[in-house]
């Protein structure tokens, strides 16, 4: 049957099997297969960005591929297989969600965030799970650290310790950003301080996103995206005109830097 799970558990089974299966899928565990899992979900993320649906369904699979593939090594373990994984899942959405499973009154998506977090608290505390230490426990190490300074201050508002508004945030981003200059100033820069300063003016920076209500990693991915459009745009300039970034002065890049920038400026209208 096209589409089916059952094929792809039966193949992943297949690459799995000592003696006929494929000798990289075998020699893997879940230690060393953690770091493809978390590139997959990165390669979803870039495949959204770019608005290919195409390659959207492609990196999904990819993506699939990596819940098989540690269902498949935890079967082998006798701990658990992928209907294990996919029941835990539906049993989870049912629990987290009883305004639409149960009759219960409509919440705002406010509300559902909060009923969320105090269901998943519940679960916890049912299980035994021992209270967590501090309220910023439990934002993953793992993420990016972009990501993971959102959820911490996130975690920290929750108990009113936050500004008040975005523009509060822009004043500590400019006193951050003199305290990152006052550092590049001193007549021998302690490279530790300056770290620890440039660190801080990025975890504000993180949170006046928070406020503004934009995802800090997708803003820097846009940022990225068009430095790469408008430094592309230079090294064809330069080509046609018989040179190179290597050959060409900084008046010259930053002038069709500037070019680039009106044509999309243009484009956009």
């Amino acid at each position: 049957m096209s589409g089916d799970i059952a094929r792809l558990i039966e193949i992943m089974a297949a690459l799995r099997t000592p003696g006929t299966g494929c000798p990289w899928d075998l020699e893997q565990d879940f230690r060393s297969i953690a770091p493809y899992t978390i590139e997959e979900a990165y390669e979803v993320a870039d495949a959204i960005e770019s608005g290919d649906l195409g390659e959207l369904r492609d990196e999904l699979g990819d993506l699939l591929l990596q819940v098989v593939f540690h269902s498949r090594m935890a079967q082998e373990q006798g701990a658990f297989a992928f209907t294990d994984v996919v029941d835990a899942i539906c049993d989870k959405l049912v629990r987290r969600h009883p305004h639409v499973f149960e009759a219960v009154a409509a919440l705002t998506p406010e509300g559902v965030s909060a009923q969320w977090s105090e269901i998943k608290a519940a679960e916890k505390a049912a299980k035994g799970d021992p209270p967590p230490a501090s309220l910023l426990d439990g934002v993953p190490l793992a993420l990016p650290a972009l990501t993971r300074a959102v959820k911490l201050q996130q975690k920290a508002s929750k108990v009113g310790f936050d500004w008040n508004d975005a523009l509060q945030v822009m004043g500590k981003i400019r006193e951050e950003t003199e305290e990152v200059a006052a550092e590049l100033a001193e007549g021998r820069i302690d490279q530790k301080a300056l770290e620890e300063e440039i660190g801080d003016l990025l975890f504000v920076v993180s949170n006046l996103a928070r406020h503004a209500k934009v995802d800090p990693e997708q803003a820097l991915r846009g940022a990225n995206a068009k430095f790469e459009r408008r430094f592309s745009h230079i090294e064809r300039r330069l080509a046609e005109m018989g040179s190179s970034c290597e050959a060409a002065s900084l008046d010259e890049m930053e002038a069709l830097w500037t070019e680039a920038k009106r044509a999309e400026k243009s484009a956009q209208r």
